[in-house]
């Protein structure tokens, strides 16, 4: 059995309303050296929550997530302010993932980090896109 975290994505139409609709997951099992996310887009529940939603720009932005985790972006890499001064990162898939779980006021948000145990990761992160997003 190996370990994994995992985040929920969540669709926030209206930041200041603090509603949201489940859109994907993200997960990360290090033993499997596999960090991969897997998204559904219920497009009749975010127009319900916000008939202006803009779900092209949600498409593009769960599509730039999808490209962090493969590490054709970057996202975990990069320097990083400290107060010793810059620190340089190395992208990696732990440093993406910790990337992509930060907190954020953005249309799409990770939810809070949660954790479990797999001999299957890609098994395991559609058990969870089905189980949280439907």
């Amino acid at each position: 059995m190996s370990p994994y975290q995992y985040v929920a994505l969540r669709c926030v139409p209206r930041v200041e309303r603090e509603e949201f609709v489940n859109v994907g997951v993200v997960l990360y099992c290090p033993d499997e050296r596999f960090l991969a996310s897997a998204t559904r887009i219920d497009e009749g529940r975010l127009r319900a929550l916000s008939p202006e939603l803009d779900l092209a720009a949600v498409h593009s932005a769960l599509g730039a997530i999808d490209m962090v985790c493969r590490g054709e972006t970057p996202g975990g890499g990069g320097e990083r302010a400290t107060a010793y001064g810059v620190r340089v990162l190395a992208d990696t898939q732990s440093s993406r993932f910790g990337f992509l779980k930060a907190p954020r006021s953005t249309v799409i948000q990770p939810g809070p980090v949660h954790g479990g145990v797999t001999t299957d990761a890609a098994a395991e992160l559609a058990r969870l896109l089905d189980a949280l997003v439907g």
